[in-house]
């Protein structure tokens, strides 16, 4: 979160008369002023973490919040004493904290319960250090660094996604009145705390920068999978993800406008928030998972705050008469005979913009083929099957309302053509150990179920001997499974009951030994490269009615 405009340390002014006594010392108090930014700022993220908690199912608890806020405070209050001798409110801290909580998430957390301490160290350490960066890494007497913005950047570059994750960048349907609430408070808090610290122009400028990146790397075949989602995210839909994303408008609003951390001047801020934009897009480019978007994402603005000194080089001084975006651009436009110091900010700041316009360009194409990250289905894949199935003979299906809820598309009738994918990918997987074709087993299958299927070839290649099951389907429940910690999305846990046979045949081909027997497990299914269902794992079945 962003550091507004905190009083230096050196020049803190206790108001007359707040004190405290501790044995024969007094020592000055020193609490916010109510028109004081960092408590505006702080209203909005406490609105947030409440509608998280309540109805938009933020994966975070309470005390894993307090954690985070709690140490950061305390660690300022410490410091600010030791600096100061006087006990001063941690406004910026406690934002500090507060935007660790709203953005770290620990995959490993129990869902759904509000209330658990499950390493509430994690989130206590990260916004330590989080905190400790703004009095370590200093120029010119304050900060170089957004201390939340660095914290997060390098504990998730160090510790990964299994171990910890970013907030997600999609939060719940339109139709959620949370998610309405949210976009409002983020909207107009964001806006009137912005416009009232000059920093709305920063805003504006990344923003459409931004979106301008965003459509070039979705044009060029971006594509990212996300926990929350069936298929990979790719063009439109990836635009207006990332665009209108509650996480983006919150790093927007919040993050990149760090007074401390951002230049002085209009032209200078203005600048600042489209470089983000632009470094931030160059980031984002070569991501094909939500997590590392979002780490890209995040890792621009680190990159900017420490390379701001050169841009504060090439900007107008701050409020002098060159220090506006009209007169820059009269400046940029009909200087280039001129050698005044402006004029040759100007045509160094064009410069340096044009050239990174390039090279996110170049950058964004060159990073994704023209066919993106998705896989076709292979050519007469279905004609690959030895004995087709008779979709005729669906089994009893039955779909829980939350399946529903997150595609509507997705009924009991929608839910028998996904039914008759999954019978032909078992025989397809069959048939690939029978004849020891990979490429089927790439075709049908993906990430855990994949792997195993790829054992099982490598062991009848060795051994000269093939085992397959053949399924017969008889009822099949379709639930829904929201993966925490790993990035390959949202997926459909077909829960299947009927009866398997199992035969072994020798090196010859010839069925040696065959048994039946019931069977009951969950195949779980998801789009991972592109149109066609794929099983991705099998797990035990739920128990839940």
């Amino acid at each position: 979160m962003a550091d507004t405009f905190a009083p230096p340390l050196a020049v803190v002014s206790p108001t007359p008369g707040r004190s405290v006594r501790i044995g024969n010392s007094v020592y000055p108090v020193v609490l916010p002023k109510i028109r004081d930014s960092r408590l505006h700022v702080a209203m909005v993220v406490i609105t947030l973490h409440t509608l998280g908690q309540v109805g938009l199912g933020f994966h975070v608890s309470v005390p894993q919040i307090l954690a985070a806020i709690l140490t950061t405070a305390l660690l300022q209050v410490a410091i600010t004493f030791y600096q100061t001798r006087a006990f001063v409110w941690p406004a910026s801290a406690m934002l500090t904290g507060s935007g660790i909580a709203l953005i770290l998430r620990v995959p490993s957390t129990p869902v759904g319960d509000h209330w658990t301490f499950h390493k509430w160290w994690m989130f206590s350490a990260i916004a330590a250090f989080s905190l400790l960066t703004k009095f370590v890494v200093r120029k010119g007497g304050s900060h170089v660094f957004n201390p939340s913005n660095v914290g997060l950047v390098i504990a998730f570059i160090l510790l990964g996604s299994s171990r910890i994750e970013p907030l997600d960048f999609w939060w719940a349907p339109l139709s959620n009145p949370s998610m309405v609430i949210a976009y409002a408070v983020i909207l107009i808090g964001g806006s009137l705390v912005t416009r009232r610290l000059g920093l709305l122009a920063t805003v504006i400028s990344f923003w459409l920068v931004l979106s301008a990146g965003t459509a070039i790397n979705a044009a060029s075949g971006q594509c990212f999978t996300a926990r929350w989602a069936f298929a990979p995210v790719c063009g439109s839909a990836l635009w207006t993800t990332i665009v209108t994303s509650p996480e983006i408008l919150i790093f927007t609003y919040f993050m990149i406008t760090d007074p401390r951390t951002t230049p002085k001047g209009r032209v200078g801020r203005t600048l600042f928030g489209a470089m983000v934009g632009i470094v931030c897009v160059v980031l984002m480019a070569p991501q094909d998972t939500e997590f590392g978007a979002k780490v890209a994402l995040l890792a621009g603005l680190t990159i900017m705050t420490a390379v701001r000194p050169l841009l504060e080089r090439v900007v107008p001084e701050p409020d002098s008469a060159a220090d506006s975006l009209r007169g820059w651009s009269r400046t940029v436009l009909n200087g280039a005979e001129s050698h005044t110091t402006t004029a040759v900010r100007a045509r160094r700041a064009t410069t340096f913009g044009v050239i990174a316009l390039l090279v996110v360009g170049g950058l964004s194409f060159g990073a994704r083929t023209t066919q993106g990250v998705l896989a076709g289905e292979p050519e007469n894949l279905i004609g690959r099957l030895s004995t087709r199935i008779d979709p005729a003979t669906f089994p009893d299906i039955t779909v829980d309302d939350e399946v529903m809820n997150w595609n509507h598309e997705i009924d009991v009738a929608g839910a028998q053509a996904i039914v008759l994918t999954l019978a032909e990918n078992l025989a397809l997987e069959s048939q690939a150990i029978l004849e020891g074709d990979d490429s089927l087993l790439t075709a049908v299958t993906h990430g855990d179920r994949l792997d195993a299927m790829r054992a099982r070839l490598r062991e009848s290649t060795s051994i000269g001997r093939t085992v397959t099951d053949n399924y017969e389907i008889d009822r099949v429940r379709v639930t829904l499974l929201v993966p925490f910690g790993r990035q390959d999305g949202l997926s459909l846990g077909m829960i299947s009951e009927g009866t398997v046979t199992t035969e072994i045949r020798n090196a010859s081909g010839e069925v040696v030994s065959s048994s039946s027997a019931p069977f009951k497990t969950m195949w779980a299914m998801r789009r991972a490269t592109g149109a066609r269902w794929l099983t991705v794992a099998e797990l035990p079945p739920t128990d839940r009615p």
